[in-house]
């Protein structure tokens, strides 16, 4: 059986990758800096470049992406409150998401994080486990007795 939390992770996942998406769809040169430099040696009719004309319907398949990664990752975040509890879902979609917006950055645009930005995650996955193991206590009150 397929737990919560597994739904949780690839519902962060596919939260990430649709940033992505959005980030090379509506991103000002990352498209055709790529593909520049992976097509860089051919030239088409009239002189222009294969990115002249490739990077429009890239754009729109990125775009295209982007909704459906959307519609995916809400699916499985809802499977995964099914399966787990509100708190738990959060957190592992959560901390799923930023892991691999991580990730995805470094393979994809090469970005760095610094240190900083690590204790920064570590600071905010805590605190959403603080938030997670929280239970508030009940004060029995007695029966009869009106506060005013």
């Amino acid at each position: 059986m397929i737990t919560g939390s597994f739904y949780a992770s690839l519902a962060g996942f596919l939260g990430a990758a649709a940033s992505l998406c959005g980030k090379l769809s509506l991103g000002a040169d990352y498209l055709e800096e790529m593909c520049e430099s992976r097509l860089s040696g051919w030239t088409g009719p009239g002189g222009s470049t294969a990115c002249d004309w490739l990077c429009i319907p890239l754009r729109l398949v990125c775009a295209g992406l982007l909704f459906a990664c959307n519609t995916v990752m809400w699916t499985f975040f809802s499977k995964a409150l099914r399966h787990s509890s509100s708190a738990r879902a959060t957190v592992g979609t959560t901390a799923s998401n930023f892991i691999s917006s991580a990730i995805l950055g470094r393979l994809i645009f090469g970005e760095k994080h610094a240190a900083l930005w690590w204790v920064g995650l570590s600071l905010t996955l805590c605190g959403l486990l603080v938030l997670h193991g929280y239970t508030p206590q009940i004060i029995p009150q007695e029966e009869g007795k009106k506060e005013t």
